[in-house]
């Protein structure tokens, strides 16, 4: 095969950077210029923009409209995206004057309305955009004439998209620009991502160039990533996950004073912002040289700390994956990690935020929260040496979605419904909808399904004198635009300082934080000490505060579960332990807490479920350990709970972490002759029938429909500048729930509410296969005279239930003492 040339003004480019094309750079511009799809698999950092933003410069003839359309998962990459891009295809045109200058525009929801309005009167070439932001632009009724001359989309960040709605509704985006245009070139770009197949085909879906399956492009690169952990000075025996890695602040501290600057990872929003405080309070010389990020921030608050990352100007930032994804932080030296990522892939993609560039090394030092995070440091390692890593793949025919897209398409020029069933069946997450589903939306979309038909502001969408489906009234129109998107969580509340005269916005936190709190109350927000002076319109009015005493905000979504391929893992590690092996500096760490386990019970191994039997003050214990993630383990602690009732009626009590659960009765109980029948396959129901028996599912499924309620349309956040409460929107959806569930108990949103409970938020095939493996491994049953260092956790998580953060420190401590003075009495159990 002929050496691909690249154009001369690429080749210079190249040159003056004394840089190489890297032969997957090569390899993508090459099938770009073929009029190719596909999707380019390369390591963080190593030059993935340069190959599909150069392969369409090449491949593409900017007209005088939209030519090339971008679609990033993250407000902060677009903005990073567009700088990169413009200043190389500004440089390409000034060292060939007769190559095209292309124009570049953001549109995100930081985005002005005048910014907006210039870029519909003269579009750029080239709009880094949003998925919800281009569902927007395919509502307008110019869709069409605005879009349909695109010669080529970009989905950049594809693994962070695919396994969630957001990656459905671009899914449908693509078949809808495709049928404009079936010669549109689709690429996304990925760095951490197991199952790349699987990762193409959703892309590209079926709907893409007849005859060809696209191209799938794997750099092979040798990037070293270095991970290690900081040990502790003191490695407790019994762990818990409440101090958020506090203890190890010294050494972080020193740790960032040792590098230029730092980027500083948590799991969650309220996290950063304690460990800003935290870091602050014990640095005050550190003022204006660490900051606070998180997507909770005002744009304003966002963009100064990026800008400050980009020139050095900052020490350290304390952030969540707000940073974690595609921006090119350069000067960053040192990535840090409180307490477990959960996942591999989301490590990979934190530590390619340090050494950002072809040829260096990236480094992520792990900070454990607890001694079992220790074993979790050593798996990972362990794990990225293997080569593994998670996959994900999409979400099955979510109708919420559909039925926002189809008033979507109903506004953006209308459709006809036989041509639009072919059009989403292209996609994966539609390829197989039914008949009945498909109908449904219709119905619903038209007059509210066959319950809501009376009420007029459900006929959203219906055909005209041609058969054309269109959106009329005006007032449902604006409705819409106002609430696309399929991001869903509590309702937040605008922080700003005022309210006379109204100052800055800082951000929002969600309602529920706020609702707690009375006026002169004082919290913690991106990164200052504020007291509430009042709440109006949505919006909560703050001051400066002084003290050091006040409240976090706390938001939703903090507790992801550990993954299944970590978790194997860890079980790998437990189990040289078991064996006395202890190679790893973190191993032998855990070292004392994996002995005293040994001591009082044994630990878990690939081969073996441990339980654990326990009699206290409390009642009748047992501790299992499946390591299935906190999502499988609530389901399964449910349904053993269940079947336990139905032999012998009790009182139970549920406490979950990501390595097991336990079961606590008041009464008597003989766990170790009844869990071995407990967790044996029946027949009869269906394991998810069983499941939602065992389970609070009535009210776990009002939960899951309020935010499928939001994205059907069903009920709205906001209108007419108002934005509507939390109890507001779950009180109009728990209404819609009830009057489905009385009268029409097979609607379709209502049966997808009881799907995504199973599927995404008990994770029933995880569920399954785990109790499968519980039957199949050896069971070592092991009735405890103390409490274990495994066990001790999950007699913590109850505690979380009845206490404050203040107090249920406090019991922890005594109750770590307590077990370590029994230790060495050993007289009494607890």
């Amino acid at each position: 095969m002929k050496a691909f040339e690249p154009h001369q003004a690429i080749s210079r480019w190249f040159a003056e950077k004394s840089w190489q094309p890297l032969p997957f750079q090569t390899q993508v511009w090459r099938a770009m210029r073929e009029g190719e799809s596909g999707l380019l698999h390369a390591t963080t950092g190593a030059g993935k923009t340069l190959a599909v933003g150069f392969g369409a410069w090449q491949a593409l003839t900017p007209n005088s409209g939209l030519t090339l359309l971008w679609i990033t998962p993250m407000r902060a990459l677009a903005a990073d995206t567009a700088l990169a891009l413009s200043e190389a295809f500004a440089r390409l045109h000034e060292l060939d004057p007769s190559a095209p200058l292309w124009t570049t525009g953001v549109r995100t929801g930081d985005t002005s309305p005048k910014d907006r309005a210039a870029q519909s009167r003269h579009p750029p070439n080239l709009l880094i955009t949003t998925p919800e932001s281009l569902s927007l632009m395919l509502s307008q009724p110019d869709a069409h004439q605005r879009l349909g001359r695109l010669g080529a989309i970009v989905v950049d960040e594809w693994h962070e998209l695919l396994g969630n709605k957001r990656g459905v509704q671009v899914q449908l985006a693509l078949a809808r620009l495709r049928r404009w245009n079936p010669r549109l070139l689709v690429w996304g770009m990925s760095a951490t991502i197991g199952n790349l197949a699987e990762a193409k085909r959703v892309l590209l879906g079926s709907g893409h160039q007849p005859g060809q399956d696209g191209t799938l492009v794997s750099a092979q690169l040798k990037k070293t990533i270095v991970v290690d952990t900081l040990i502790p000075q003191v490695v407790e025996r019994f762990p818990w996950a409440g101090h958020l890695g506090l203890t190890m602040l010294p050494q972080v501290i020193a740790e960032i004073d040792a590098s230029a600057n730092s980027l500083i990872f948590t799991n969650t929003r309220a996290q950063s912002e304690i460990w800003y405080h935290s870091l602050l309070k014990a640095r005050p010389d550190w003022a204006g040289m660490i900051a606070v990020h998180h997507g909770s921030l005002a744009n304003d608050s966002r963009q100064w700390v990026e800008q400050g990352l980009k020139s050095g100007a900052l020490k350290a930032v304390v952030c969540t994956s707000s940073l974690d994804l595609g921006v090119d932080f350069l000067p960053v030296e040192r990535v840090l990690q409180i307490g477990s990522p959960k996942g591999i892939a989301r490590l990979l993609q934190r530590a390619g935020r340090s050494g950002h560039a072809p040829g260096r090394a990236s480094r992520i030092t792990l900070v454990p929260s607890h001694s079992l995070e220790l074993v979790e440091s050593a798996a990972l390692q362990m794990a990225i040496a293997r080569g593994e890593i998670e996959g994900k793949s999409s979400p099955k025919a979510p109708l919420d979605v559909l039925v926002q897209h189809l008033v979507t398409i109903g506004l953006g020029g209308g459709f006809e419904p036989d041509d639009l069933r072919a059009e989403i069946s292209t996609t994966a997450a539609y390829q197989n909808l039914s008949d009945e589903d498909w109908q449904f939306c219709l119905d619903f979309v038209r007059q509210g399904g066959a319950t809501l038909r009376a009420y007029p502001d459900f006929r959203r969408c219906a055909p005209d004198k041609s058969g054309i489906w269109r959106v009329t009234d005006r007032a449902l129109a604006t409705r819409h635009r106002q609430n696309i998107g399929t991001i869903t969580s509590d309702s937040s509340m605008m922080v700003q300082f005022g309210p006379a005269p109204p100052g800055a916005k800082l951000g929002s936190v969600e309602e529920s934080f706020i609702a707690r709190l009375k006026p002169g109350d004082r919290f913690w927000f991106a990164g200052r000490l504020v007291s509430l002076v009042q709440v109006r319109d949505m919006t909560a009015y703050v001051r400066k505060a002084k003290g050091s005493q006040a409240s976090v905000p706390r938001w939703g979504g903090g507790r992801m579960p550990l993954s299944t391929t970590l978790a194997n893992a860890m079980v790998e590690q437990l189990a040289l332990a078991a064996d006395g092996v202890y190679q790893t500096p973190e191993l032998r760490a855990a070292k004392p807490m994996l002995e005293l386990q040994l001591q009082r019970s044994a630990l878990p191994t690939p081969d073996t479920l441990l339980v654990e039997t326990l009699t206290s003050r409390e009642g009748w214990h047992v501790f299992i350990y499946p390591f299935a993630g906190r999502n499988a383990h609530l389901g399964l602690a449910s349904l053993l709970s269940c079947r336990a009732a139905q032999t012998t009626s009790g009182t139970f009590s549920l406490a979950i972490n990501d390595y097991g659960f336990e079961i606590l009765s008041a009464s008597e109980r003989n766990w170790g002759e009844e869990i071995r029948g407990l967790i044996a396959p029946r027949g009869g129901q269906p394991l998810g029938e069983q499941v939602r028996l065992s389970v609070n599912a009535t009210e776990l499924a009002r939960r899951r429909f309020r935010d499928i309620a939001r994205i059907s349309g069903l009920v709205q956040s906001s209108y007419a500048g108002e934005r509507k409460s939390a109890r507001q929107i779950q009180a109009s959806s728990g209404l819609y729930y009830d009057v489905f569930a009385k009268y029409d108990p097979n609607n379709g949103l209502l049966v997808q509410a009881q799907n995504e409970l199973l599927h995404e938020e008990l994770d029933i095939d995880l569920m399954e296969a785990t109790l499968r493996d519980m039957n199949e491994k050896h069971m070592v049953l092991k009735p405890l005279a103390r409490c274990s260092p495994l066990a001790f956790p999950l007699m913590v998580e109850r505690l979380r239930e009845k206490l404050t953060n203040e107090s249920l420190h406090e019991r922890v401590e005594r109750m770590a003492a307590a077990l370590e003075k029994d230790e060495l009495q050993k007289d009494t159990p607890i």
